[in-house]
């Protein structure tokens, strides 16, 4: 008995919608996640940054997973080491990163696609010494420095200080006044201290660069003067810190300066989006200031931020999609100004819209740039270099310990495990 040939074309159709549906199947959106320590970026992730991917990108679904600051690098290890953590890994600049390549966490991608658009010094905080590969790719840099309440500053007559001397008197003015706080800053959580206050003001010290890599090839110690000094500087922020700074964490601060109950909050341009979100008054910023008029300006613009791919991911070919776009001007322009104060690691110049970032990247013209002195080679043994200047930033400015007590602690477990290579 012969099919009919209508019933054989409803039969043929039929095959072809099984197998468009098998297809489809086949091709359901792939989930990627992205592990990150930047938990106050959320909200930008999700309805900025991860739609504009997502538009181009129908088959790939991208979900922003952050862990707190403090607890990042922690919850991250136990993360790979258990085969849990992301497709896509935030990558902290130098050492820590370094080692996670090392230990065969991240894949390396000198051959992705939109390499190219960085230069060897914009990869070097994610490449290996030998600078033969790169593992992460960059996006963004931030400056240090000094965020104000312009309100409160034109309320006082007081106008931003250029020198040591100058910040002192102005702090000293506010105090006097008695309705600011004249410093937000908590000794609680001990990056703050070594962040925002010795990285931010030691290289108008130790000469940047200069004093950086003399610390590492050995021809200085962290108790020669100029290393120690900031230290002393730091002490003498004491009185202008609000009450209870001991136990006031980094949201403590934040929170501080937001409210209008702070005037000056030592900062990263990493704030700004912040601030520009809960502060209801206007915002200014200076950089830190010079020992004496005429003396040379020195900022921390440090490389901060990189995306890598983690080496078990199931996906890699769906996160070096999402990685290749991360390295494309498209994402530097949109994150730029997304979260402005994170400013772009690639060659091609990105336009900034906001005034306030655009103050901080204007230091770059008339300031000496350097990196945070302990993230490139000087963390990698044991004790962790960066994790006792958060220690002993907070003892100096809580009193517990006196700067050069502080910085001849540094120095001894410096010593018990790095030799400067001669």
């Amino acid at each position: 008995m012969s099919i009919p040939r209508f019933i054989f074309g409803v039969l043929a159709l039929i095959a072809v919608l099984t197998c468009a549906g098998a297809g489809a199947v086949w091709a359901a959106p792939v989930t990627l996640t992205i592990e990150s320590w930047r938990n106050d970026d959320l909200a930008i992730w999700q309805e900025k940054i991860i739609p504009a991917f997502e538009k181009t990108h129908p088959d790939i679904i991208v979900k922003f997973e952050p862990t707190a600051p403090t607890e990042y690098n922690a919850a991250l290890n136990s993360k790979l080491d258990a085969g849990t953590a992301g497709d896509l890994i935030t990558c902290r600049p130098f050492d820590a990163s370094l080692q996670l390549f090392q230990k065969g966490r991240l894949v390396p991608l000198n051959g992705l696609k939109g390499m190219g658009n960085f230069s060897s010094v914009a990869r070097t905080a994610w490449t290996t010494d030998d600078g033969k590969t790169t593992f992460c790719v960059p996006m963004a840099a931030v400056i240090h420095g000094f965020i104000y309440n312009k309100d409160a500053f034109d309320k006082l007559g007081l106008k931003p200080p250029a020198t040591v001397p100058e910040f002192f008197a102005l702090l000293e003015k506010i105090k006097a006044d008695g309705t600011y706080v004249p410093l937000a800053l908590g000794t609680k959580e001990g990056w703050e201290t070594a962040s925002m206050g010795y990285q931010n003001i030691g290289p108008t010290y130790y000469k940047g660069e200069t004093g950086r890599l003399a610390l590492i090839h050995g021809k200085a110690k962290l108790t020669d003067p100029q290393w120690v000094e900031p230290f002393a500087v730091l002490a003498k922020w004491r009185p202008y810190l609000g009450d209870g700074f001991e136990a006031q964490s980094y949201a403590d601060s934040q929170n501080l300066f937001t409210l209008g109950r702070a005037a000056i909050y030592p900062a990263g341009s990493w704030e700004i989006s912040g601030f520009r979100k809960q502060a209801t008054f206007a915002l200014g910023a200076f950089a830190p200031p010079v020992q004496k008029a005429g003396d040379t300006c020195y900022i921390s613009d440090h490389p901060d931020i990189a995306l890598g791919l983690n080496a078990k991911s199931p996906h890699p070919a769906q996160a070096k999609a999402f990685l290749e776009w991360v390295a494309s001007p498209e994402f530097a322009k949109l994150y730029a100004n997304a979260l402005p104060g994170f400013f772009s690691l690639q060659r091609a110049p990105v336009a900034l819209s906001d005034p306030l970032a655009l103050q901080f990247a204007s230091w770059r013209g008339t300031c000496k740039s350097t990196i945070r002195p302990t993230y490139q080679i000087l963390s990698r043994g044991t004790p962790n270099l960066e994790n006792m200047f958060w220690v002993e930033g907070s003892n100096v400015i809580n009193g517990t310990d006196a700067p050069a007590v502080a910085a001849a602690k540094l120095q001894k477990g410096l010593d018990s495990w790095y030799k400067p290579a001669k």
